[in-house]
């Protein structure tokens, strides 16, 4: 039996059913699209919007990925809203600051606020 990666619908879905674990499925696709010899797979198509945090993350994560892995970022990426309200996504208070200092542009535009190691894995 092979592993078979997951496409963001999978993962999305896989976030909101975890809920409280949200980030196990969320930095396994992120480890799937930098993997994946072909990442058309794992986007096939635009998100249908039901999670304002988890689609604006998702967009945002396509976005910085793309550009690191120097692919196009697919057209659906843009449609995707910003947030109303900020995310830190720590939510630790002592690291808003150093959130909004080092947040990717990516994730910025979005009112996501991360640490700049946030797609950063081992």
């Amino acid at each position: 039996m092979s592993y078979v990666p997951s496409t963001i619908k999978q993962a999305r879905w896989n976030m909101l059913r975890s809920k409280k674990n949200w980030e196990i499925p969320f930095f396994n696709f992120v480890d799937d699209v930098r993997y994946c010899k072909d990442i058309s797979r794992l986007l096939p198509e635009p998100l249908k919007l039901s999670n304002p945090r988890f689609d604006a993350l998702l967009a945002s994560t396509v976005e910085a990925l793309c550009a690191e892995l120097r692919l196009k970022t697919p057209d659906w990426v843009w449609e995707v809203p910003g947030l109303e309200e900020p995310w830190f996504v720590t939510g630790i208070e002592n690291l808003k600051a150093m959130a909004i200092v080092e947040s990717p542009v990516f994730f910025r535009r979005r009112l996501i606020f991360v640490l700049e190691n946030f797609l950063i894995r081992v």
